[in-house]
């Protein structure tokens, strides 16, 4: 699955971690409601291109895997300051 990187120069190699970097950071950073977003363009870092069909949990399952989330930020982030700014589109 990764041989492209056994033909990498060290140069190309490079590039490659820091393009990658570049994209956890960019995920890292997200913050407030974007915390909540399906990230594809993470994904797509990958050399391997695939066309994953999401199975997404019913309405119900779904807000409980939110509520089980935003509960792990307390206890991930208990110091994190918190907003109550609107969600915007």
């Amino acid at each position: 699955m990764d041989e492209d990187l056994e033909r990498m120069t060290r140069e190309e190699l490079i590039e490659e971690a820091k393009r990658l970097r570049q994209g956890i950071r960019e995920h890292r950073d997200c913050s407030g409601h974007d915390l909540c977003w399906h990230h594809p363009a993470l994904w797509a870092l990958l050399p391997d291109k695939t066309d994953p069909v999401s199975v997404v949990p019913k309405w119900p399952e779904f807000m409980k895997g939110c509520i089980t989330y935003r509960q792990s930020l307390n206890e991930q982030l208990p110091n994190a300051p918190r907003s109550d700014g609107p969600f915007e589109e």
